[in-house]
């Protein structure tokens, strides 16, 4: 009948450490390391917490040893802390008195010790440097677009698989009158990643403008390159945006460049967000010109702007009143956030009747 070979604590730790750097990625002078220090805290409460005590743990065998390290003197006064240069330990190191000894000792149920204490590092090592190496691979993805899986509902939140972590859609990241089935891939916003005991916890969403940046970024090379800078959004989720870009090549059309030939860029966007309405409109610095297109498609007569209050009075022609505003006031607010301005809308007859009379 065939022994079982018996590994030696240390062969058994090495040939771990192979497995674990080959699979797992984690740099074993890290578990090395602390293991070591492991084992340190374990021999210091054995003999009474003393600071002289060291461990070295062989990078090439796993050999493990542990040494008392003392002052040598003629007459140590303190024998857990000096040695006498007349003891026979140090009879051929060679040292005199003021040098520092190193003393091997072993403590007792070392090798019982040392085999515990080194499972229990490597497996929390190996959890830290995962949870770390997720949340650098995650945390460079912030602000950028994601796919998800969809998992499942937990009530109104759904359970997103980001291939590495799970991540939680809650409802108030959900556009309304979105439904998605399991296992549908979706496109999701990375608003933040945060570092936690439990790995990084990642919120992603469906309902943040930068969502709107990303998609545009994907389809429209100008807006990649940067190009064509988008300055501004303003977003209702599930009924609305209002992007305002701008050029920085005189040659290329900003609008033109996201639209894309038969609006397909900008298609390609709006049915990511399933129906989604933009508009794409030119920015200026000049707030008066800005404010009439954020308007757009509403024709403006006039602009009057309160840069100190950050205002504007704005003139339509009467049968474009409506349009200005939108439905439920929807143009106007829109037009208010891609601005900043507060925006007061007023017909021709209304701003003009007066004088008109």
């Amino acid at each position: 009948m065939a022994t079982e070979q018996v590994l030696s604590p240390g062969e058994t730790l090495i040939e771990a450490l192979k497995k674990i750097e080959k699979e797992k990625g984690v740099d074993k002078e890290i578990i090395f390391k602390a293991i070591e220090d492991s084992l340190l805290a374990a021999c210091k409460n054995e003999y009474g917490k003393s600071d002289n005590i060291s461990v070295v743990m062989n990078r090439e065998n796993g050999e493990i040893k542990v040494y008392s390290n003392k002052m040598v003197v003629e007459e140590p006064e303190d024998t857990d802390l000096e040695i006498s240069i007349h003891d026979p330990r140090i009879k051929d190191l060679g040292l005199e008195i003021g040098d520092e000894a190193h003393i091997e000792i072993i403590p007792r149920n070392f090798g019982r010790i040392a085999a515990q204490k080194a499972k229990q590092v490597i497996v929390q090592k190996i959890r830290e440097e995962e949870r770390k190496s997720l949340y650098n691979e995650y945390h460079s993805k912030e602000k950028s677009l994601i796919y998800g899986t969809v998992q499942r509902y937990n009530g109104g939140n759904i359970s997103v698989n980001l291939g590495k972590v799970d991540a939680v859609l809650s409802e108030n990241e959900q556009v309304p009158g979105e439904r998605f089935r399991p296992t549908e891939r979706i496109k999701l916003y990375i608003v933040e990643v945060k570092n936690t005991s439990r790995g990084p916890k990642i919120t992603v969403s469906r309902t943040h403008k930068g969502l709107v940046k990303c998609l545009f970024e994907a389809e429209v090379d100008e807006v990649r390159d940067g190009t064509v800078e988008i300055r501004s959004i303003a977003r209702e989720p599930g009924s609305r945006t209002k992007i305002a870009v701008m050029s920085n090549n005189p040659d290329v059309d900003p609008v033109g460049a996201c639209v894309g030939p038969g609006g397909a860029r900008v298609n390609a966007v709006v049915d990511e967000l399933r129906g989604e309405k933009i508009d794409i409109v030119k920015w200026s610095d000049d707030p008066a010109v800005l404010i009439e297109n954020a308007l757009s498609p509403a024709k403006v007569v006039s602009v009057d702007v309160d840069t100190e209050n950050k205002t504007a009075l704005v003139v339509v022609p009467d049968y474009q009143l409506s349009l200005a505003i939108g439905k439920s006031g929807q143009n106007s607010r829109l037009a208010h956030l891609l601005t900043g301005y507060g925006i007061d809308i007023k017909s021709e007859s209304e701003a003009y009747g007066n004088q008109i009379g």
